[in-house]
């Protein structure tokens, strides 16, 4: 295997910047750290490659972008690759490729976020918000390397990042059911651990305040997202509690077994129950009737992802934290106004 400038910087005890640097004779560097990794260089028999030139001068004009690569993962995760498409589409109009990094480990594999900085093959790195932890923040912040993470991470911290806002979301999709004259509402999300769900009902209760009403805590539901448990909850809740006006579905997945528990009863929609559900994709295209949706343009999500990556390689100092892409509710069938 070819010695690379990362075996270089690792004998020699440097960062991979400091041996692009002296390859390329630029920076301030202490000649005894010039005597360490020129000797190092001779000793592994090292030839500088076009790649690491181009590190130095920070003009790889490729970016990685940093998301899970399993299988299934489309199904997982669909929006992901609406995102890396929007990303790909601002970087391409401005001649930089897009190169894909798995984000998953294994047992004592340092992590990619780390590799993907440190391999010296790109300017600047996009990354999916499940791959970064206390240790790869604090390295990102440390390194000073151009990065976006796509969702706002748990952690306080320095990143830039930029996500959509599930709270807003959550509330459009409330105060619709609301100005409809929807009173007696039910929200069922995904099990209580999940983040996207509970700053979705964060919004819906948000929304009932504004209304002066309150959510019953009897009315909100957590289910392990599946149709067939969205089914069996739908037919449950709804003969215990033929009251029951309206459902906010946290998902695509959920609403899909929601639609089916209700054709199960042979209820009419939305004359004796109405929903409302978030995302186009994958499922608001299939379920029928059409239903009214709460949607959030992921394409643009990953595009301005990419747009605000590029200013941050430009501007090193520039920290951009913040929501793009405002949710837009699209009226199907399955709500209407004037109850």
């Amino acid at each position: 295997m070819s010695v690379t400038i990362k075996d270089v910087a690792n004998e020699a005890g440097v960062s991979i910047s400091t041996v692009s640097k002296i390859i390329n004779g630029k920076g301030s560097i202490s000649q005894d750290t010039i005597n360490r990794v020129q000797e190092t260089i001779r000793k592994l028999n090292y030839t500088p490659n076009s790649r690491a030139v181009s590190f130095a001068k920070q003009n790889t004009k490729n970016i990685i972008f940093l998301t899970s690569m399993k299988k299934n993962e489309p199904y997982l995760n669909p929006h992901m690759f609406e995102i890396m498409d929007g990303s790909y589409s601002a970087l391409s109009d401005l001649d930089y490729t897009l190169s894909l990094m798995d984000i998953s480990m294994k047992d004592g594999q340092e992590s990619p976020v780390i590799q993907a900085i440190q391999s010296g093959c790109a300017d600047g790195i996009l990354v999916h918000g499940s791959a970064v932890t206390e240790e790869t923040a604090k390295y990102i912040i440390d390194s000073n390397f151009p990065h976006v993470i796509i969702g706002s991470p748990s952690m306080d911290n320095q990143l830039c990042w930029i996500d959509t806002n599930h709270v807003l979301a959550g509330q459009c999709a409330a105060e619709h059911l609301l100005e409809c004259g929807y009173m007696n509402i039910v929200f069922i999300g995904e099990k209580r651990t999940d983040f996207i769900s509970n700053q979705r009902l964060k919004g819906v209760k948000k929304a009932f305040i504004n209304h002066g009403l309150h959510l019953k805590a009897e009315n909100i539901y957590s289910i392990s997202s599946n149709i067939s448990n969205a089914r069996s909850l739908t037919k449950e809740i709804l003969t215990d509690n033929p009251k029951i006006q309206a459902i906010i579905c946290e998902n695509n997945t959920i609403a899909f077994g929601v639609s089916a528990g209700i054709l199960d009863l042979k209820l009419d929609v939305p004359n004796d129950i109405a929903f409302i559900t978030f995302d186009s994709y994958p499922y608001a295209n299939i379920i029928e009737p059409k239903p009214t949706v709460v949607d959030i343009d992921m394409f643009d999500l990953g595009f301005q992802a990419a747009q605000t990556l590029i200013r941050k390689i430009d501007n090193p100092l520039l920290l951009a934290q913040g929501y793009s892409t405002l949710p837009l509710l699209k009226q199907g069938l399955t709500t209407k106004k004037g109850l």
